[in-house]
């Protein structure tokens, strides 16, 4: 059960901890309040179902960092068989904070490669807060070369801040790493399925993001920059981190109509925390789907697609204004 509630969530908590008192005093005392608790029930599925469906870019990226929702360790487990976890670069060392190995998707072999947060402050300092470093992104690509080597499909699954940003970092050349991934998964000819499940930041998420298909949970946010990261640029003040998720245009909805997902994934009622089994259930569907639909393309046509695709980010047309009529110049 659910015992972290945000900000906006207030009223369903409230209306779930009437809901759990009523249970525990039948419960106690062998009183029959099912009724009750029907009615309560009924009212906060409907609840439930106004507040969600109505929910600002900010209150969606408070979702996708919901401590309580799965991560790719999580997914990895609940839609794949026979994963068997890989470490280290074979340059530097193993980073906690992308994890991957070769699995089985419905019973197909497949690459698997995945951000990973914590939960707690231990686990969390070992996954670095699922900020990869440059041996994580070294990592991911020597996975991925595996998957090019043995002809089967890489799913990767993103959810992070963005890169680590520390001098340690910067010394083994985290720019160099992304970019490195991002020239070779151009260049691989096997299908590759992006999926973000959570948080999409800046170059932390595009090292793992050049795909044939591009999915995104619908609480999870896709973008250039965290909103507090935009409104401590724009503004000097993190407090207008609301106003920046809303300018930036960054939640699953608006991802897809500008072309940048190919598809929206939908979550339980509540956001994908609520029920695990379920979400990594409508998860599947949409990655069968979309790898059914790529296993149909060769080689070629599936490096060739994922080259337009990325191509034809941010293309626009401008149109010429035309005078409705030609005024003459006056004369003396």
């Amino acid at each position: 059960m659910n015992d972290i509630y945000l900000d906006f969530e207030a009223p369903i908590a409230e209306l779930q901890k009437k809901i759990d008192e009523l249970e525990k005093l039948s419960n106690l005392n062998n009183i029959d309040v099912s009724k009750e608790v029907q009615a309560l029930s009924g009212r906060l599925k409907e609840m439930m179902g106004t507040i969600y469906d109505q929910l600002t870019p900010w209150q969606r990226v408070q979702l996708s960092r919901h401590p309580r929702r799965p991560y790719a360790l999580d997914y990895i487990n609940m839609l794949c068989t026979n994963f068997t976890e890989l470490s280290g670069d074979r340059r530097h060392s193993d980073d906690k904070a992308i994890v991957g190995g070769p699995a089985k998707f419905n019973g197909r072999p497949v690459v698997v490669i995945g951000t990973q947060k914590g939960r707690d402050m231990k686990s969390n300092l070992f996954r670095n807060f699922g900020w990869p470093q440059p041996e994580g992104y070294r990592k991911a690509l020597r996975l991925m070369r595996l998957a090019e080597q043995a002809q089967i499909p890489i799913l990767t699954f993103v959810d992070t801040p963005g890169a680590y940003p520390g001098v340690g970092s910067e010394e083994r050349h985290i720019a160099e790493a992304i970019a490195v991934n991002l020239r070779e998964m151009f260049n691989f000819t096997v299908p590759i399925i992006v999926t973000i499940i959570g948080e999409g930041g800046s170059g932390g998420a595009i090292g793992l993001g050049v795909g044939n298909k591009v999915l995104i949970l619908e609480n999870a946010y896709y973008s250039v920059i965290t909103p507090e990261g935009c409104a401590a640029i724009l503004w000097k003040d993190r407090k207008f981190a609301p106003k920046a998720a809303e300018a930036l245009k960054i939640t699953a909805g608006k991802l897809f109509e500008l072309g940048i997902a190919d598809a929206i994934v939908p979550e339980p009622l509540g956001g994908a925390h609520r029920d695990p089994e379920k979400a990594a259930e409508l998860l599947k569907a949409a990655l069968t789907a979309q790898l059914d639909e790529l296993s149909k393309m060769t080689p070629a046509e599936l490096k060739n697609q994922r080259y337009e695709k990325f191509r034809a980010y941010g293309a626009f047309e401008t149109v010429e204004a035309v005078a409705d009529a030609v005024v003459e110049p006056e004369t003396k």
